[in-house]
């Protein structure tokens, strides 16, 4: 049975030891938080569980250079509004503040092996598990998985929020769905594609995604950003639709000159950097007339100024629309949260792998250890 934080008073909550798995592993510049949706995301949960006096264990991972939460807990107690306490050891916890984060959960082996024993560790000293982190539900780790076998395991409000919005595109009619794809990886896209053949109207394709799709119809891309293809899939299905012309350019720093292409073969020192502006028109017009939204980009090289027009456009449509709109990925969050965008989406999702793995309709393990598929 899925259950969920709501569900519990006060009186449930109140000076327990509640460990609750976030996901603050966001960019960063030194100690500059560059994107902070995916940490304000957790906000409602966090003060919901301040409020009934718990005691609350902030546990996360972080990736990249700084692969370490002692110099950002500061920035990061900015973001949500509290001084936040700080401890290396999650296996030896003093909570000796109300509100604690916890160092990178991902430092100890036993973590992304889900080993159960490490998890017994991990649950020994607390009294309540909640899980907020819809963005590593797809993981099969100790602190997302394994823990809900040794604690009384909740959903937060963030995880609900995502359950609810993405289960809404899944499930909702087809007519007037429009599914829009770009970013790189056709491996994690596809499934997501044949899924919604038969769940929307339209899918719009293009970003590195579709320069890979291209290349697979025999087109020259030159330099292009591609990815091999393993699967076979026909391509030709009329739901699909795919750029018909696109930016190209021998410089990817933006500097050199940009032309626009047709679809053709491109020669061997060029690349193709964002969609052309007979494209754009084509993608605004089908959003234009769609009920249902849901953007995981981006469309081109959208980190640099000169290639993300295409993906600004497309978002613009997005918001002028007045569809239910969902847009989600980690590219994307950073580019939406750049252009002020963030509040003129219906729904924007903390979620890139997991949202991609939740709309190809696969078993997410941190859902199913949640009893979410057991409604």
């Amino acid at each position: 049975m899925f259950k969920k934080l709501k569900e519990l008073s006060k009186t449930d909550l109140e000076n327990k030891k509640v460990f609750l798995r976030v996901d603050f592993s966001v960019p960063m510049e030194g100690r500059e938080l560059k994107e902070v949706h995916q940490i304000k995301a957790h906000k409602d949960t966090i003060d919901f569980l301040i409020s009934t006096g718990a005691k609350v264990a902030l546990v996360s991972h972080i990736e990249g250079e700084n692969d370490a939460f002692k110099n950002t807990v500061g920035e990061i107690g900015n973001v949500l509004d509290y001084n936040i306490a700080f401890e290396e050891d999650i296996l030896n916890p003093q909570l000796g503040s109300q509100l604690t984060l916890f160092e990178n959960i991902r430092k100890y082996e036993g973590e992304s092996m889900n080993d159960t024993g490490f998890a017994e560790d991990l649950a020994k000293n607390f009294d309540i598990y909640v899980d907020d982190a819809f963005s590593v539900s797809h993981r099969l780790h100790a602190s997302v998985s394994a823990i809900t076998k040794f604690l009384s395991s909740y959903a937060g409000f963030l995880m609900e929020k995502e359950t609810t919005n993405l289960g809404k595109v899944l499930n909702e009619p087809a007519q007037g769905k429009t599914i829009i794809l770009g970013g790189a990886k056709v491996s994690t896209k596809l499934p997501v594609i044949r899924n919604f053949l038969d769940r929307a109207e339209h899918i719009l394709v293009a970003g590195a995604l579709a320069n890979t799709i291209f290349k697979f119809k025999g087109l020259k891309v030159g330099k292009s950003v591609v990815e091999e293809m393993e699967e076979q899939f026909d391509w030709s299905n009329s739901k699909i639709v795919l750029p018909k012309d696109f930016v190209v350019s021998s410089d990817k720093s933006g500097k050199g000159s940009l032309e626009i292409y047709p679809v053709k073969d491109i020669a061997e020192d060029k690349m193709i950097l964002d969609i052309g502006l007979q494209t754009i028109e084509e993608f605004s017009k089908i959003i234009g007339g769609s009920k249902i939204i849901v953007f995981n980009g981006p469309l081109g090289m959208a980190e640099v100024d000169a290639f993300s027009a295409g993906t600004r456009a497309v978002l613009d449509s997005i918001v002028r629309s007045g569809a239910f709109s969902v847009v989600g990925g980690g590219d994307t969050l950073a580019l939406v949260e750049k252009l002020g965008l963030t509040d003129r989406f219906s729904y924007v999702s903390t979620g890139g792998g997991a949202m991609l793995e939740f709309l190809a309709g696969n078993r997410l393990p941190g859902l199913e250890s949640l009893g979410y598929y057991e409604r």
